[in-house]
């Protein structure tokens, strides 16, 4: 059986402007891999509804998953939770347990509760909520979208709290051999070996250190057997 899919929605203007560098997309990538959850595609958008709700609606249907980034604070422009209701077509509100959560914190921390805070209480009805250890806001799951917070550590810890709930497969494996050798003289013998073997996933990569270039050779798949019968014959190529 194949394995699952997953795509993510990365959403902020800070990310499309630069300001910000986008760390999630990679934590995610290698806890899918381990999980077993092959990431296939992955897109950006801008603080804007219209972008936000096309890319959810494609992407919720085109996968088994979607991981959403960003815009679930308390700030006007933090507009991912009613744009993630739209594209579900069902209405939004400040939940009470949503409430409670943070109206805890708040009263542990000594700070206000107040209205632009309760603004991260706002999750679409049938939603489930996703628990947020670091500063408490939740995340929340609407049938396969899972919607969590852009902060790295924040997003790190839903990640963690939602993947023990989703079926994996096979996780992926991988090994690489470092060619001293361009990709043009490598690229025939490996594009051969890739053929014999179909149900294995093989790039190239080409470095250049001091003048000299160079080729990583990584092979990926499922088959643990495989992949050894395929990098034996690899090393073997460029021995």
């Amino acid at each position: 059986m194949t394995n699952p899919t997953a795509a993510m929605l990365v959403i902020g203007d800070e990310i499309l402007s630069g300001r910000t560098r986008d760390s999630n997309m990679h934590f995610l990538a290698g806890e899918l891999t381990r999980h077993g959850i092959d990431l296939a595609e992955v897109r950006v958008v801008s603080d804007d509804r219209t972008a936000i709700i096309a890319a959810v609606n494609a992407l919720r249907m085109a996968y088994d998953h979607l991981f959403t980034s960003g815009g679930i604070g308390p700030t006007h422009d933090d507009i991912t939770a009613e744009a993630v209701a739209a594209a579900f077509d069902t209405p939004i509100s400040q939940r009470a347990d949503a409430m409670a959560l943070l109206a805890a914190h708040y009263e542990r921390s000594g700070m206000p509760f107040n209205e632009a805070r309760q603004r991260m209480a706002r999750i679409p009805d049938g939603a489930s909520l996703i628990d947020n250890p670091i500063s408490t806001a939740p995340g929340f799951t609407i049938g396969n979208v899972h919607v969590m917070a852009g902060v790295p550590n924040v997003f790190q810890a839903m990640v963690a709290g939602v993947l023990p709930t989703l079926t994996g497969g096979a996780p992926l494996l991988s090994q690489s051999l470092r060619v001293d050798r361009g990709e043009g003289e490598v690229a025939g013998p490996f594009g051969d070996l890739a053929s014999e073997f179909p149900d294995l996933s093989m790039g190239s990569y080409p470095f250049v250190v001091n003048g000299a270039y160079g080729t990583n050779l990584v092979i990926r798949g499922t088959d643990a057997a495989q992949i050894d019968a395929a990098m034996t014959r690899l090393a073997a190529m460029f021995a």
